[in-house]
Formats: C-alpha cells, sequence, structure tokens
C-alpha cells in the first residue's frame, strides 16, 4: 500500500526539542577544521616572517620594531571568526540568520579576549636584540581595554556579560531573576529591621503619595485580582490576563490581598527552590517514532497519519489523524469510502506496545478540543521536573494573579505546566501504591504554599499517622496544632475542625457575608480576619481502621460545608478500597489525583475510570479536577528534602508576630466530659455499657461505638473503665455474666 507524506509539526512546549540543523559531534568537527585552517595560516605567515627576517635583516628590525608591538598576536582570534562566520554564511545562511546571537555573542568574547591579552607581554631576544611583544596589540587591545586597569575592567566586564548573555539567554535570564530576587528579599529584610520611626517615616509617605487612601496596618493596599506574591512587589507589574485552558481552573470572583502586621518580616526567598535543567527528546527520535506508529498500525490495514507530537517530560502525545478504509488496488486519494474507526486504533494497543518496545501506552480519544486520537508513548528516559522551576513559570504566575490558593502540580504530557486553584478544587483526594510519589506531591503542595503565604494567611492542620512524612514541618507558624501522629488525637482535631468551620459560618452569617473573601473585605481589623485552613491527612486508611465512623463524619462534615468558610482538604491513601474512601467520602471530593496503582480495580475506585495502573511511577498521575470529563497525564513536581528544610528554617527563623491561635479544643459537652473524667469521674454510659455487656459474650471497642452510638475515643475509655471494674477481660470476655441473660447477636 502506498503511503502519503507526513507532515512533521511537533508543537514547541515546556520540554519540546529545538531544531538544531546539525548535530553537537558535526559541529565540533566543524570548528576543529577551522582551527586546524588557522593553525596552518599561522605557520605559512610565520615562516615568511622568518624568511623576510633572515634576507632582510634590516628592514626586518625596523618592521618588527614598529608593527609588531603594535599589532601582536590579537588579530588571531578576530580572523578565525571572521573565517568561521563566511563559511557558516556559505553553507547554512538561515541557520546564521536564526542564531545571529550565537554569533554576536561569541564576537563579543574573541574582542574581550583581545582586551585581556593586551596586558600580557614578554620579552625575547630575535636578531641580536632584545623584544618586548605585547600579545594583545597595543592599536588592537589598547583600543579596546583602554587606558588605566579600572576602564579596562569595567568595559571587558560589560562586553563578557553582555556576550554570554547573547550566548546563553535563557540562563542569563534565569539568573538575572534569580539576582533580583535575593536584592528584593535583602532589601525587605533591612527594611524589617529598620527603627520604628523610619517605618512609620516612610508609611506616612505611602499615604502622601496615594492622595489619602488609607493603608492597611502592614502598609498594603487591598487590591482585587492580585496575587499572594504579586502584592510585595517582588514580581512587578503584572497584567491580569485569563488563565490558559491548560491550569484547568476557574478564576474566582475577587480575590483580596490579605492584610499583615506591620511586623511582618516577608515571604521566603525564590532561591530557596532549585531549578533543574531539562532534557529534552530530540528530533530524530521522535520521527523515527512516529515513522514506527504510522508503519506498525498500517500492518493491520490501520491508515493513520502523525500530525502532532507534544513531547513532555516522562510521555510525548502523539496524535493520530484517522486516514481512510480503502478497498483492494484502490489509489490513496481516490474516492475513499469511509474514514478509520476510532474503535480500530484503540483495539491494536498491545500491538504497538510491541512495536515500540513499550512497558504500557495510554490513548486520549479524543484530544480535548482537537479532531486527533492521541497516544502517549513514555520517553527513553524521563526528565525530572523541579518544583522551582513550576512556580517560576509564566503559567503559574498568571494564575497567582486570580487564584486564592495557587498549587503547583507539575508538567502535563505535553510539557506544559499544570497548576490549580485549591480554592475552586474545593478539596483533593489522592491515591498511590508506595513509591509512586504520592508523599512528594503532598511535600510539593505544603511547600507552595509557604512560599506564598504567611501564617495570617493561610494555616495547616496536618495528620500524619504514618510518623515520617509530615514531622518535618514541626515548629513552622503555619500550623494550628502540633503535626498529629495518634488516631485518637486525629479524632479530636477533626472535630475541632468542624466546630471552628460552624463558628465561621455564625460569622459569616453575622456580616452578611457568602464566602470568606467577602467576609474580609468587610472587617477591618486585621486580628478578624478569616486565614484559609487547609486540612491535610496523609494516610485515612490508619484513621478508618481506628475510628471509621468518627473520620467519615468529620471529613463530610467539613468537605461539605467547609468551601465558605476557606477549609479545603487534601485526604491520601494507599489503599483506595470502598471501605476506606466510601461513597459517601467519593460524593464529596469532586477533585481526585491518583498515582501508580496495582490494579484496575482500585483505578475505577479512584477515578471512576480505567488507566492509573498503566501509569509509570516517579511522580506520574492523573488529574482529574471537577471541571474536566477526563483525567489528565501529569508528571508531579519533585520537591528534595534539602529545600524542604531550608523552607522549615526559614520560617522557624522568622521575626514577625504570630497570628492569633484557631482553638480546636473540644467545647460543650464533650468539654465537661474531658473535665471529669481527669478529675476521676466516672462516664455517665458505664452503666449502659455494663447493660450491654450482660447480652453479650465479648464487648469491643467497634461494638461500644456501633450500640452507644459514641466515636472511638470516648468508647476506648469505656473498654478501659470495664476492664478496671472487672466487667470485661483484656481480651474482651465478658466476666460475671448473669445465668439468665439471653445472648443477642
Amino acid at each position: 500500500m502506498a503511503r502519503t507524506k507526513r507532515h512533521f509539526t511537533p508543537r514547541v512546549s515546556g520540554s519540546a526539542p529545538r531544531a538544531t540543523g546539525r548535530g553537537g559531534g558535526r559541529l565540533f568537527q566543524e570548528f576543529l577544521e577551522l582551527f586546524l585552517l588557522g593553525g596552518l595560516v599561522f605557520a605559512a605567515l610565520a615562516g615568511l616572517w622568518l624568511l623576510w627576517a633572515i634576507t632582510l635583516r634590516a628592514k626586518v628590525e625596523l618592521a618588527v620594531g614598529a608593527f609588531l608591538p603594535q599589532v601582536g598576536l590579537g588579530w588571531v582570534a578576530p580572523l578565525l571568526w571572521f573565517v568561521a562566520f563566511l563559511r557558516a554564511l556559505r553553507r547554512t545562511p538561515l541557520q546564521v540568520l536564526r542564531r545571529w546571537n550565537l554569533w554576536l555573542g561569541s564576537l563579543l568574547l574573541v574582542v574581550v579576549l583581545v582586551g585581556v591579552l593586551s596586558f600580557v607581554t614578554f620579552e625575547f631576544l630575535a636578531l641580536k636584540r632584545l623584544w618586548i611583544l605585547n600579545v594583545g596589540g597595543e592599536a588592537w587591545g589598547g583600543a579596546v581595554a583602554g587606558a588605566s586597569p579600572g576602564s579596562a575592567a569595567i568595559r571587558l566586564g560589560g562586553l563578557a556579560v553582555a556576550g554570554a548573555a547573547l550566548l546563553f539567554p535563557r540562563r542569563a535570564w534565569s539568573v538575572a531573576r534569580t539576582v533580583w530576587s535575593w536584592s528584593a528579599g535583602g532589601a525587605g529584610f533591612v527594611v524589617a529591621r529598620a527603627p520604628r520611626w523610619w517605618r512609620t517615616a516612610l508609611g506616612k509617605g505611602a499615604q502622601l503619595r496615594g492622595k489619602g487612601r488609607p493603608l492597611s496596618p502592614g502598609g498594603e493596599q487591598p487590591v482585587a485580582g492580585a496575587g499572594p506574591l504579586e502584592k510585595l512587589g517582588k514580581l512587578g507589574r503584572l497584567r491580569k490576563v485569563k488563565p490558559p485552558q491548560a491550569l484547568a481552573v476557574a478564576a474566582p470572583e475577587k480575590v483580596v490581598v490579605p492584610l499583615r502586621p506591620s511586623g511582618y518580616q516577608g515571604l521566603p526567598p525564590a532561591y530557596l527552590l532549585r531549578r533543574a535543567a531539562e532534557s529534552p527528546v530530540s528530533r530524530d527520535v521522535l520521527r523515527a517514532q512516529a515513522d514506527r506508529i504510522e508503519a506498525a498500525l498500517a500492518q493491520y490495514g490501520i491508515e493513520v497519519t502523525v500530525r502532532d507530537i507534544r513531547p513532555g517530560p516522562t510521555v510525548t502525545l502523539y496524535g493520530l489523524v484517522p486516514g481512510w478504509v480503502r478497498r483492494a488496488g484502490q489509489v490513496k486519494g481516490r474516492d475513499p469510502e469511509r474514514r478509520v474507526t476510532v474503535d480500530a486504533i484503540l483495539a491494536r494497543e498491545k500491538d504497538l506496545a510491541m512495536a515500540l518496545a513499550a512497558p504500557s501506552l495510554r490513548f486520549e480519544a479524543p484530544v480535548p478540543g482537537e479532531s486527533l486520537v492521541g497516544v502517549e508513548v513514555p520517553n527513553p528516559a524521563a526528565s525530572l521536573v523541579a518544583l522551582g522551576s513550576v512556580m517560576d513559570s509564566r503559567e503559574f504566575r498568571q494564575l497567582r494573579t486570580t487564584a486564592a490558593l495557587p498549587i503547583a502540580l507539575g508538567k502535563g504530557s505535553g510539557g506544559d505546566v499544570v497548576a490549580a486553584d485549591l480554592a475552586q478544587m474545593p478539596h483533593l483526594l489522592v491515591a498511590g501504591a508506595t513509591g509512586s510519589g504520592k508523599s512528594v506531591l503532598i511535600h510539593g503542595l505544603v511547600a507552595s504554599l509557604l512560599m506564598q503565604f504567611s501564617p495570617w494567611d493561610v494555616r495547616l492542620l496536618l495528620v500524619d499517622p504514618k510518623r515520617v512524612e509530615l514531622t518535618h514541618y514541626k515548629g513552622i507558624p503555619h500550623l494550628v496544632t502540633p503535626v498529629v501522629v495518634e488516631p485518637d488525637q486525629a479524632v479530636k482535631v477533626l472535630r475541632g475542625a468542624v466546630m471552628e468551620m460552624t463558628h465561621r459560618l455564625r460569622l459569616l452569617e453575622e456580616q452578611g457575608a457568602r464566602n470568606i473573601s467577602a467576609y474580609n473585605q468587610k472587617v477591618t481589623d486585621p486580628l478578624e480576619r478569616m486565614p484559609y485552613l487547609v486540612v491535610i491527612v496523609d494516610e485515612v486508611a490508619d484513621l478508618m481502621m481506628a475510628a471509621s465512623n468518627d473520620i467519615e463524619h468529620a471529613l463530610c462534615r467539613l468537605a461539605q460545608l467547609g468551601r465558605a468558610t476557606g477549609i479545603h482538604l487534601v485526604v491520601a491513601t494507599q489503599r483506595p478500597s470502598v471501605d476506606v474512601i466510601t461513597g459517601l467520602i467519593k460524593a464529596n471530593f469532586p477533585s481526585r489525583m491518583s498515582f501508580a496503582l496495582s490494579s484496575q480495580i482500585d483505578s475505577r475506585t479512584i477515578l471512576d475510570t480505567p488507566g492509573a495502573e498503566k501509569l509509570m511511577g516517579r511522580g506520574d498521575m492523573l488529574f482529574l479536577p471537577q471541571d474536566l470529563p477526563k483525567p489528565r497525564r501529569v508528571q508531579g513536581a519533585f520537591v528534595s528534602d534539602e529545600e524542604i528544610r531550608s523552607l522549615v528554617e526559614f520560617w522557624r527563623d522568622h521575626a514577625g508576630p504570630l497570628p492569633p491561635a484557631i482553638d480546636l479544643e473540644p467545647r460543650g459537652r464533650d468539654a465537661e466530659l474531658a473535665d471529669d473524667l481527669a478529675a476521676g469521674g466516672q462516664d455517665e454510659l458505664m452503666e449502659k455499657a455494663t447493660e450491654l455487656a450482660q447480652r453479650y459474650t465479648h464487648v469491643s471497642t467497634s461494638l461500644l461505638q456501633r450500640r452507644l452510638r459514641i466515636g472511638y475515643p470516648r468508647a476506648a475509655r469505656l473498654r478501659e473503665e470495664m476492664e478496671a471494674a472487672g466487667v470485661v477481660a483484656l481480651d474482651g470476655e465478658v466476666l460475671h455474666r448473669d445465668a439468665g441473660a439471653a445472648e443477642e447477636e
């Protein structure tokens, strides 16, 4: 069967490779040839000079004495550059025009080299005379460097910086932004430690410049639509732009800059998070993979054309255009009968995976917004996606201008930056097997919040039954309580979070506000403002085994009513079974995220669709926000332990005032019960529990929970009191049971 010409048009995205025209080995060979040619030219000129010196000695002495110190050897480097430029211009003129910055930058560095060589002189004895040679030449190098060493350092340094910036524009821009963040952080550090009268004078001057508009206690104006970093002036002015479709978030109605006290020091500097260099897949590899896809499907009579290629950090998305089903002997392009169906392409998944030597493939039919059948093929080597690079991207900076709680997630299968607004989710359910990257995602989420918000803006409630993941954040001022590691304590703090939510709802009702943003606009005292409260549970399966009823009730209550009060949940688990992620919990968590799982059943439990069992692991995930019909593939952002340690140390050492405490202690009836038990009193349900023990042969904590309709902590205390009173044994067997009592199951 004849094949049509394929149009290869890869889309340029975050990690897409650039067209280089020639390989690195070919370029090195050309430069080596140029330097050898220059060496031959230099040797020929040196030979002519020696011949001239031997034959005409007097004339040589005069010429050398007048010409050689002035010119020296500074003409060799510009000559070699000029020869290389002419040769490249003759062979590939378009490449020279496209890479004009490389040639101009290299020319500036050649000029810097001539200026540096002008300060190098050496003496040699020739023709029975002592000669002093200036390597760079007094005429060449003196014109570049100048007379004094100070002016030479300034000139040569400026030319070197300009040349390096032209040769490496992206790296230069990154270094410039890092230096700017350092300088801005240093300025904030000085202002925070300035005398009080100086800060007062600055505040008064700002009020005069603001034409009488009152400033907040922190010296900041509430600006609608400004993100948490832009209000500190670290990123300069940013235009209000609509978030791109790839972000998959909806802009909130209005974002108000939180008010901070005057002694607040500032946010962490950007250099605490590292930037990772990308390693894109070469264009030749992408072309070869596209040819294999077309050839493999053509063997089974399926005509497709690879029209779009989007390289990503872990997988590459190939966009397939279905061809035509043709009769035997029919020529392409003449009266096609019908198109190839999408199901026919999807049915060849295993055959295509074998032809590409890929461990697994994932089809996306169709690609959202386009008439393409997408197939995601794993890259030969995965590229690291750093959290600092994602937060430093243009897409994330645009999201910060509109989002209330922006978080960086990673990069998509096409190399585009993926970020989301936690306030719009409004709750997130995460699942993933051991080692799939679930804990790294939670660390990245916490780091995103710590990099952008102060304790006056966002508070954290961390629950870590595993005791090893979230305990690194002990001591930071954002924590409402110390990191919770005990199941009974987790039940207590979740109940306290429900009481805090109820208290906030009453405040919203009194102010006539429908959400936390509207409430913060109406209050004037910074101490009365509501900070966002993010509750993170690292392993909910352990809590469900200890107190399933209490945990499920608390999570569902917070998920149903917490959005308006600024309380948002992030719940993670390694075992997404139906007894851990119940139907009631799934119904209240509209946004889900799944890493690599062991079976298709687990994938359907968390995402309601298969696909998570085919993920590659190490941060490869499927993200399903509430506003997308199908999950999208994302390579999660990586944050190292050193970055977390630096971020935690920054907040532990901060010098700003602490926000008001959020009380999560039990109140009302629960508080009275706790006081009675602490004073040695007996629970009022002890009599009912004793009567219940007379009807069963064994009494467990879960039995007391079900029959008496109480929580796990109280049931456990009742069980301990019954053991102390001699009603039950340690194994739960009932002692002193009445002979006439009927056993009820």
